[in-house]
């Protein structure tokens, strides 16, 4: 396995850790959630990664590795609840629910990999706060489509904006613990 795989399997692993003890915590009140509120909470943090990456400073006692730890996961949300868009249940069991995580998050590595395959690890040569910024972009992307009531004409859905999200997260993650 190579070293992309095997961080990106660590910074997955990690995630999907805390995502499940939170779940065991507060169950999954996040069914509640429509798309677009699932957007603004990945908004929230994002921004918070930028105001810390511009300012240089924080007041609030987290870094900013639990914020790119909450987009991963917020994003895997995100994904849910698209392929749930006509189940009502805001009780889900833990295995499903784990299930479901690992089908997106695997979507996500798969087209990692494709893309990395096809950009050469651009992304290692990347800054964070690039990523931070493509992070940004895509909510922007995400937002102007919710606008759009999901309709597209040439771009990409939601989902794949998502996806992009999970792996720009976890590129951040990866140079982070370098």
């Amino acid at each position: 396995m190579n070293k992309t795989a095997v961080q990106y399997n660590t910074a997955l692993a990690l995630c999907k850790d805390i995502f499940i003890k939170k779940m065991k915590d507060y169950g999954t009140s996040w069914r509640i959630l429509r798309t677009s509120s699932i957007t603004d909470q990945i908004f929230i943090k994002a921004q918070r990664i930028r105001n810390i990456e511009d300012k240089g400073t924080q007041k609030i006692n987290e870094n900013i590795r639990s914020e790119y730890i909450g987009i991963v996961n917020y994003s895997i949300i995100g994904l849910i609840q698209l392929s749930l868009k006509n189940d009502s249940r805001l009780d889900l069991p833990v295995d499903e629910v784990n299930t479901f995580y690992d089908k997106h998050a695997n979507e996500a590595k798969f087209l990692m990999e494709d893309k990395n395959h096809d950009y050469g690890e651009a992304w290692r040569d990347m800054r964070v706060s690039s990523l931070t910024d493509l992070i940004l972009m895509k909510l922007f992307r995400i937002k102007q489509i919710e606008d759009n009531k999901g309709e597209t004409i040439i771009s990409e859905g939601i989902d794949a904006n998502f996806h992009d999200m999970i792996n720009y997260a976890i590129f951040a993650l990866i140079k982070l613990s370098e």
